[in-house]
């Protein structure tokens, strides 16, 4: 008797996600991805120093640098898993005119609004109270503006991240949120400054 193809198809299957999910697989994927995105830390690092004078000058901002770029790795986080997530099911779409895309980047910018305007808030009050000049509305310009320009870029560095993945075989659970985590540091610095300087 012939054997069940069917069977046959979902063992070949199992074997090909057990190669995926194996130890050394994860690892040699994920370590040159890991050294690389440490050197891009301390870049960043780098970058965030040249802007010490200033940050001494206005603790607000200074309170704002390590929850601006951490927020931005969360939402960044979220985006890479929800369309990670869709990629396994077979429901996503690399296009503008998918609704789960649609859906998921509304959701990120809805949350950055929302966070930004707290953010900019709670670091005029503790400014206020170390001892900063900086004024609340000018504090919410500055959040508002550099968070929502940092939340686009998250959103198209996450998409970009999972469809590059993708195109190169590799499982975008373990590839995308190290590379937008790191990524999201360094031009979130940027962008943060790049907008006080014009603001201020």
């Amino acid at each position: 008797m012939s054997g069940n193809p069917e069977a046959s198809v979902d063992e070949d299957h199992d074997d090909g996600l057990l190669e995926d999910w194996s130890v050394r697989n994860i690892v040699t994927t994920l370590v040159p991805l890991l050294i690389a995105m440490s050197v891009l830390q301390m870049v960043s690092g780098t970058v965030l120093e040249s802007f010490e004078e200033e940050l001494l000058e206005n603790p607000s901002l200074l309170i704002l640098v390590p929850v601006m770029i951490g927020t931005a790795g969360n939402l960044g986080s979220i985006m890479c898993a929800r369309l990670s997530t869709q990629l396994h099911l077979g429901t996503l779409e690399f296009s503008p005119s998918n609704p789960g895309m649609r859906a998921n980047v509304a959701a990120v910018l809805g949350l950055a609004a929302t966070v930004f305007v707290l953010l900019g808030i709670a670091s005029w009050a503790i400014g206020a109270f170390l001892g900063g000049t900086l004024g609340l509305g000018t504090l919410l310009v500055i959040t508002m503006v550099s968070g929502m320009l940092l939340a686009v870029w998250v959103v198209i560095v996450s998409t970009v991240s999972v469809y590059v993945s993708y195109q190169l075989g590799y499982d975008p659970d373990d590839t995308t949120i190290p590379v937008v985590t790191n990524v999201c540091d360094i031009t979130g610095v940027l962008i943060l400054f790049a907008v006080v300087w014009v603001v201020l």
